[in-house]
């Protein structure tokens, strides 16, 4: 809801698509600082607190919003979200192991992914509703009610429910350098980082291409694009469903390098698509296959770290991520206008194929996961 009612209120104010690029940038830029700088925070501190104070920081953000009167302020606070999302994942994913049994890590992260992904399908489409029948500054109250929603269920949580162990400080950049090195200990963390990556990229090119491969490849305007929206968030809740069941009965190392798969498939036969349905179609089937990967590759962060640094390697492999997502958009944009959207969705599958090899050969010779933290990595 937010992001279509800033979009909007944004583009009212200003008439401007720089401005609108800026807004974008600054949801995710933040994630990047974040893990390349704050990290250890999410370990060093009370992840409870860390979570509360997300959601008391965005709902007043989300009051000021209906104040504002310029551009800026309305980018600055919309930054100031930015931080608060940067701190709330990373705590929220590393404080899920502590919340579930073992064997039920992988059935909790599903739901909490599917169910992250069914609001985030319904909220632009109430959000344009609500932004079209009254104003942008409707929506800004309601988000700032659901944040203090959440704050209130929250903090009926104990704190120790969501951190068994705080990590001892060795001062800030060494805790920082121990984030990063959990990745070199460990074969399974280094294949999310790199195999997640190159989805990163196909994600990048997706979304920017979408919109042209609607209206102009397919000729079917605004309704093609949302009708390709809203195909590929029924296949990401489904998919997400799935792959805990798939978890449930197979090693995540033989599962892990197929699950691209299907995301890769999608996206092809979108590029090649004849017609709006057929594209429909195959964007559910990519959106499985994306349901499918996000979860399991944060499962493997859980699995194979301890408590006292699952903040810092959750932070490292979002900050990352979300560079190459950054990189990825701006290429995309190129693409588009030099080869097309068919081609550039062509690519994108290419991508993930690419990270379905880099998946299958570095779990290829990776031994039985440790945690790492815990004791050595194999």
């Amino acid at each position: 809801m937010a992001t279509i009612a800033l979009t909007a209120d944004l583009t009212a104010r200003t008439h401007s698509p720089w401005w609108v690029s800026g807004l974008l940038i600054v949801t995710f830029l933040p994630s990047v600082i974040v893990g390349l700088v704050a990290g250890p925070l999410v370990d060093r501190l009370s992840r409870k607190r860390l979570i509360l104070n997300a959601d008391l920081v965005r709902a007043v953000v989300f009051v000021a919003l209906v104040f504002v009167d310029s551009a800026p302020a309305l980018v600055v606070l919309a930054a100031v979200a930015g931080f608060a999302n940067s701190f709330f994942r990373p705590a929220v994913l590393a404080g899920v192991p502590n919340l579930v049994d073992e064997e039920d890590l992988a059935h909790g992260t599903s739901l909490l992914q599917a169910t992250d992904w069914a609001a985030a399908a319904l909220g632009p489409v109430a959000g344009g509703a609500i932004v079209s029948v009254w104003d942008a500054d409707v929506v800004y109250w309601i988000n700032a009610a659901t944040f203090l929603f959440s704050a209130l269920l929250i903090l009926r949580i104990p704190a120790r429910l969501l951190q068994s162990e705080r990590a001892i400080t060795r001062g800030h950049w060494r805790d920082l350098a121990d984030g990063l090195a959990a990745f070199r200990a460990s074969r399974a963390l280094l294949t999310a980082l790199f195999a997640f990556g190159f989805a990163m990229i196909a994600a990048g090119l997706n979304n920017v291409a979408e919109i042209f491969l609607a209206e102009r490849a397919l000729h079917r305007g605004p309704f093609g694009y949302g009708l390709l929206w809203t195909a590929t968030g029924i296949g990401l809740v489904a998919g997400s469903l799935a792959s805990s069941s798939l978890l449930e009965r197979r090693d995540v190392r033989g599962v892990y390098p197929l699950v691209f798969v299907p995301w890769a498939v999608g996206l092809f036969a979108a590029g090649v698509a004849p017609s709006i349905w057929f594209a429909a179609v195959a964007m559910v089937v990519a959106g499985f296959g994306n349901g499918l990967t996000f979860p399991m590759t944060v499962v493997i962060v859980q699995r194979n770290t301890s408590d006292r640094v699952r903040g810092r390697a959750f932070t490292v492999i979002i900050s990352v991520h979300n560079a190459v997502l950054g990189l990825a958009m701006i290429s995309a944009g190129a693409l588009v206008a030099n080869v097309g959207a068919r081609v550039t969705y062509v690519l994108a599958a290419g991508a993930l194929l690419l990270g379905a090899a880099t998946a299958f050969a570095l779990f290829r010779t990776a031994a039985a996961p440790a945690a790492i933290g815990d004791e050595p990595a194999t």
